[in-house]
Parts: C-alpha cells; sequence; structure tokens
C-alpha cells in the first residue's frame, strides 16, 4: 500500500502522535506540581529568616563570584541567569522572599552561575545552542507551513531548524539537574536546616520536571514532523 517513504511516514506521523500525547499530559502535569509545590513552600518561612536575595549573594560571594550581580526582574517563576552579563535576575517574590521557596529558587540560579565560572561543558553547550533553537522558534512553524504550500523543501528546512529545538531542550536537562543539585549542596552549607533539605529539594525536583516534559513534547513533535515528511513526498 506504502512505498518506503510512505511507510515511514505513516509510521512516524503516528509514532509521533502516540508519544505526543502523553508528553503533553505530562506537560501540564509538571506546570501544575512547579506551580502547586512553589506556591506551598512559598507560604512556608525559612527558620534563618533569609531573603531570596541575601542567599543569592552570599553563595555569589562563598564561591568567589563577586563579580555576578544580581537584579529584580518581573513576572513569576521568570528567575533565569544570563552569561552574556553575568547577572542573576530574580522575580520579586523571589528576591524579596524569605520563604522556602524563594531560597530554592535562587540558590539554583546561582548554581547556574558557578557553572559557568567553572566552564561547565553543557552550560556551554547550551549557550552556543541557543541561538539556533532562538531562530527555529521563531521561523519553524513558517517554513513547515510553506513545506505544505509550495515544496517539500522548507517542510525539511523547518524540520532541521527544529532539530536545533530538541538538541537544545536535551542538553539543557543536565544543566537545570546539575544546579539544583548545586544548590541543595550551597543551602546545606549553612543557609537551611536539617528539616528544611527535603522542602527546598521538592521544589527543585519539581521545576525540573518541567524541563523533562518540554525535551518529550519536542522529541515527539520531531518524530512527528519527520513523519509528516515522509508523507510529504
Amino acid at each position: 500500500m506504502y512505498g518506503n517513504y510512505g511507510y515511514y511516514g505513516y509510521y512516524g506521523y503516528n509514532t509521533g502522535m502516540l508519544l505526543l500525547i502523553p508528553a503533553l499530559i505530562l506537560s501540564l502535569y509538571a506546570q501544575a506540581k512547579v506551580s502547586s509545590s512553589f506556591n506551598k513552600y512559598l507560604k512556608i518561612q525559612s527558620r534563618l529568616g533569609y531573603s531570596g536575595r541575601e542567599v543569592a549573594r552570599m553563595i555569589l560571594d562563598k564561591n568567589g563570584l563577586s563579580n555576578v550581580s544580581i537584579e529584580t526582574t518581573g513576572g513569576q517563576l521568570t528567575d533565569h541567569y544570563d552569561p552574556r552579563t553575568k547577572v542573576v535576575r530574580l522575580s520579586k517574590q523571589v528576591a524579596e522572599g524569605r520563604s522556602i521557596a524563594s531560597i530554592s529558587v535562587a540558590a539554583h540560579e546561582t548554581g547556574h552561575a558557578i557553572q559557568h565560572s567553572e566552564g561547565y561543558f553543557p552550560l556551554l553547550l547550551r549557550n552556543n545552542i541557543a541561538p539556533i533553537a532562538s531562530i527555529g522558534a521563531r521561523f519553524v512553524w513558517i517554513l513547515i507551513l510553506l513545506g505544505f504550500i509550495i515544496s517539500p523543501f522548507f517542510l525539511e528546512a523547518g524540520i532541521l531548524l527544529y532539530v536545533g529545538i530538541v538538541l537544545f531542550q536535551v542538553v539543557t536537562l543536565p544543566v537545570e539537574f546539575n544546579a539544583s543539585k548545586r544548590a541543595l549542596y550551597q543551602l546545606e552549607g549553612g543557609f537551611v536546616d536539617e528539616e528544611e533539605v527535603k522542602p527546598c529539594e521538592k521544589v527543585l525536583k519539581a521545576a525540573a520536571l518541567t524541563y523533562v516534559a518540554a525535551t518529550l513534547v519536542a522529541i515527539s513533535q520531531l518524530i512527528r514532523l519527520i513523519g509528516l515528511s515522509g508523507r510529504r513526498r
């Protein structure tokens, strides 16, 4: 019934769809999990009373990173480390908050700054892939649409760009898990008591789950696109 391309296109498309549905469900669960964990531990104050900004500053200074500055940024869960400017940006809730959630997120972002200072390879690789992933996210679906309207060439170009997005997601996993591991190690070094370690770990694990879900969605979407390309030929 199908030629080689037709068969693999049909198989790849259906496999992609079968993977995509549970991946999307996991993604929704991960978003709900990180939101519920963050909001839960946002209400539980750290016993030592440090704010997220204070914890971030002390961890950075402790690791010889006094040249890394801290800024407050808008929104919720918009916290990140910018390696280009060596700035840890914390949302207001995290920077000013004195909760388990606030200090956990702040410590996680300092983990990225420590990675950068040590030349942690997965972080450097992610930073190099980031521009490709950014371009891909902007143009990939336009190219795929053109692939169906004009020529399969555009579809294949779109898939190549999407590969960059998938690579970015895959490389992000060890970067984020390692940053959380570093964060917990730093927090245990005098910023939380023994009973607070587990709640901090729960906040960090919930956040990591969102990256796992995003990676699975990206991979299944790539398989689906490859299947569509096979059917288009």
